[in-house]
């Protein structure tokens, strides 16, 4: 829990203005949090912090790299990322979520502790598609053959009218039944 209290941000002494705070971490960041999306990694974040009557409002600027496993062919390969985000904390009579970027913190809050939203705003930079480096021209490739391949396909005015007065002529013989039970 050491590399995460340095998360932690002082709020009740705070004045009503802007604060910058930097904080820089690597592999034990994410081994603390105990989760499985990110293995190792190395980053800096830069938090603006803009304190008033009733909310706080944080500006995270991160960059690093992490490190991730290919989902094609397995092999780790670092990662280069860079994240701006924005969040804003309310004060209310309760904690609540109202939002992705909108929270509600009780008014007797003294101490935030931002980690957990760096690491939200790290997993929400990673690709959804994890390719080394390597074969992501491959990918590239294939694209713009596939590109070259597509044929442009197309249908006339004049051939939906034949087709809405051919599905007319043809009418399934149970609604004739049916009309002529009704006397039609």
């Amino acid at each position: 829990m050491k590399e995460l209290s340095k998360y932690n941000i002082d709020i009740y002494g705070l004045e009503d203005k802007r604060y910058d705070y930097d904080m820089e971490s690597g592999d034990a960041f994410f081994e603390e949090l105990e989760q499985d999306i990110i293995e190792h990694g190395h980053f800096k974040t830069h938090i603006e912090l803009n304190k008033s009557a009733t909310m706080i409002q944080l500006h995270f600027q991160t960059e690093g790299i992490l490190g991730l496993v290919c989902d094609r062919s397995l092999e780790p390969y670092d990662e280069p990322f860079i994240s701006d985000e924005k969040l804003i904390l309310k004060f209310g009579d309760h904690n609540q979520e109202l939002t992705d970027e909108i929270e509600i913190i009780s008014r007797n809050t003294n101490r935030i502790n931002v980690a957990r939203y760096v690491f939200e705003f790290i997993a929400l930079s990673l690709p959804v598609k994890k390719i080394h480096p390597s074969l992501r021209t491959e990918d590239d490739d294939a694209f713009s053959e596939d590109e070259e391949e597509a044929v442009l396909v197309y249908s006339s005015e004049d051939l939906e009218d034949e087709q809405e007065e051919s599905n007319e002529e043809q009418v399934d013989p149970r609604w004739e039944a049916l009309k002529k039970l009704k006397g039609e």
